[in-house]
């Protein structure tokens, strides 16, 4: 069980850098170069495209195992410290949120709604 709560913290640490990254990207303190970079990195590990399909066995997930972690691990060496202090303590703040059940019900009850009504829709059109 240690190992998963090793991978847990690993995937939540690689979170927050993702969110480190896109928010190195537009701060003013970071030079151009690893904005670049930054951005570069955050906008593919946010991307639902990848360099290698996940479909393709075994090497599908390469890039989420390997390539995005180099990346951030690279990317992250180009902001200098004090202002990777900063947007880890930002990014921190961002990623925990609470979670607002309210939205998720008006979500879930908006779906709910169109959903009936493209059936009431369909059934109307059906029956004339």
């Amino acid at each position: 069980m240690q190992w998963l709560d090793r991978a847990k913290k690993w995937a939540k640490g690689i979170k927050r850098d993702v969110v480190v990254l896109w928010l190195a990207a537009r701060d003013r303190r970071v030079p151009s170069y690893a904005k670049l970079a930054a951005g570069a990195v955050a906008a593919y590990a946010l991307s639902p495209i990848d360099l290698i399909p996940d479909f393709v066995p075994v090497l599908g997930y390469l890039d989420d195992l390997v390539i995005v972690p180099i990346g951030i691990v690279a990317a992250l060496k180009l902001i200098p410290t004090d202002v990777l202090t900063d947007l880890r303590i930002e990014a921190t703040k961002r990623t925990e949120r609470p979670v607002s059940r309210g939205g998720l019900v008006a979500i879930i009850a908006i779906w709910l709604l169109l959903a009936a009504l493209i059936v009431w829709m369909v059934i109307g059109a059906a029956v004339r």
